[in-house]
């Protein structure tokens, strides 16, 4: 790679990185911050929820944006934005101002993370792209899996308030560097679709909004239902316009005939479902069950998390001469067969030694997947459209996510619960085989792209997708 290209990675994978990691560094501090701001179990979960709304929102929102008016312009955007929003978090004096703060910070990494790739994409050669996707996804899987961890660490060492500051610097530095270093690009289209646009947008919200607040609210509360039949027929609506009336779609739906396109988001989906919620309920298992502390927890959680920064790498290289297609499949059976061991050594309170090589087992599948998955999702489509085919599957991720949590951990209260450790065990391992299956499921899904093989085949691929 160029010099170029390396920078571009840097800064890219650094802002990706940031984007990921608030995702869940809120999650261990949330009892410092009850202590400190007040407020009541409800305001907690808002701290939480008002990052992944406008997040998953505004993802397919923020690539159009780039498309038409520019991707390095709308990545500084971002970026300020998102820096923003982390010192006003940091500074909050109530925890309404919190919440605010959280959903600027939630809009600015919105904008800032589907570009992220796309600038990747024009910078680096093809011949390259899979090695640079894999250093790309390995940071980004990493923030995910460790935002615990540092969340716990700040917060027990410092104060909740440097899980916001600690990106003000990062974000001080990396707006010149970024403005030097990265290209400029646009998309095809002139026009921004705004019907399109505010129907994708409004249904995501619907969808998310119920998916989050499911659990805490009850799933048959006015508002989650009215949230996610209300968000689904939006979508319908979004989908049923971009084919039949939209001149100049953020999201043309022949995308999705492509085989690849349509199998990777599928994946994605059910890969970040089975993912987030174990994860989620595994770290608290760590905690409730092992009686560790939050800092301990994700310390205990490393050789899961770890994976993606030392496999990720050697992931994207293989890709680049034999494909994707296997190495994702390959990454997904990995990730299950890990999730259905920690559900049987839980279910038999086994103690951390024998859970440490089957959490590499769960890292290294997540790993196999990041890599190749970002270098198919690309390929498979125009080069003017590559920033909204990655808003498409950033969107669905989150989604997956959202749907995660809310589905494992309704497993989770049906089963079990938090009234004692064999309660908790009682819940977890139906819970994380129910991620499993989610997962495998994925791996079903991407057995369906076709076998493509090089640079030369991943650049047929793109060109292929019909007009």
């Amino acid at each position: 790679m160029n010099r170029q290209a390396v920078w571009t990675l840097v800064v890219v994978s650094t802002a990706s990185f940031m984007a990921g990691l608030d995702n869940l560094v809120v999650t261990t501090a949330l009892p410092a911050i009850r202590a400190d701001l007040g407020g009541a179990l409800a305001d907690l979960e808002w701290t939480v929820s008002a990052y992944t709304l406008t997040f998953a929102v505004l993802l397919m929102f923020g690539a159009a944006l780039g498309d038409r008016f520019g991707r390095r312009r709308l990545f500084l955007g971002g970026l300020t934005v998102f820096t923003l929003g982390s010192a006003a978090a940091a500074l909050a004096p109530s925890m309404g101002t919190l919440i605010a703060a959280r959903a600027v910070q939630g809009a600015g990494a919105a904008v800032m993370m589907p570009l992220t790739l796309t600038l990747l994409t024009v910078a680096v050669p093809a011949a390259r792209r899979g090695m640079a996707f894999g250093i790309w996804s390995g940071v980004s899987g990493l923030a995910v899996a460790t935002g615990p961890l540092i969340g716990g660490s700040l917060t027990e060492h410092f104060s909740w308030q440097w899980i916001f500051w600690v990106n003000v610097p990062v974000g001080l530095l990396l707006l010149p560097l970024a403005r030097t270093v990265l290209g400029e690009s646009r998309g095809e289209n002139p026009r921004l679709d705004l019907p399109g646009t505010a129907l994708v947008s409004a249904g995501l919200f619907g969808v998310v909004l119920g998916l989050v607040r499911g659990n805490p609210d009850g799933w048959t509360d006015p508002l989650v239902l009215t949230a996610l039949i209300g968000g689904t027929l939006l979508l319908a609506a979004f989908v049923g316009y971009e084919i039949r009336y939209a001149k100049r779609p953020m999201l043309p739906m022949r995308l999705f005939r492509n085989r690849t396109f349509s199998a990777v988001n599928a994946a994605s989906l059910l890969m970040f479902l089975g993912m987030f919620g174990s994860i989620f309920l595994i770290s608290q298992y760590f905690q409730g069950v092992n009686g560790y502390t939050a800092e301990q927890a994700g310390v205990r959680m490393l050789p899961w998390t770890a994976m993606p920064l030392l496999v990720s790498p050697l992931a994207g290289i293989f890709t680049d001469r034999i494909g994707g297609r296997p190495i994702v499949v390959a990454g997904l059976v990995l990730q299950a067969l890990g999730l259905v061991g920690m559900a049987l050594l839980a279910e038999n309170s086994a103690g951390y030694g024998a859970q440490v090589p089957v959490l590499m087992v769960c890292g290294t599948g997540m790993a196999l997947y990041f890599a190749p998955t970002a270098n198919l999702v690309m390929a498979s489509v125009r080069p003017t459209e590559q920033g909204i085919a990655s808003g498409a599957n950033n969107a669905m991720r989150e989604v997956g996510g959202a749907l995660g949590v809310a589905v494992l951990s309704a497993v989770f209260s049906a089963q079990g619960g938090y009234d004692s450790v064999d309660a908790f065990t009682d819940g977890l391992v139906p819970a994380v085989l129910v991620g499993a299956l989610a997962i495998g499921a994925g791996a079903v899904a991407v057995a369906f792209v076709p076998r493509r093989r090089g640079t030369r085949d991943r650049v047929a691929a793109a060109e292929s997708v019909p007009a």
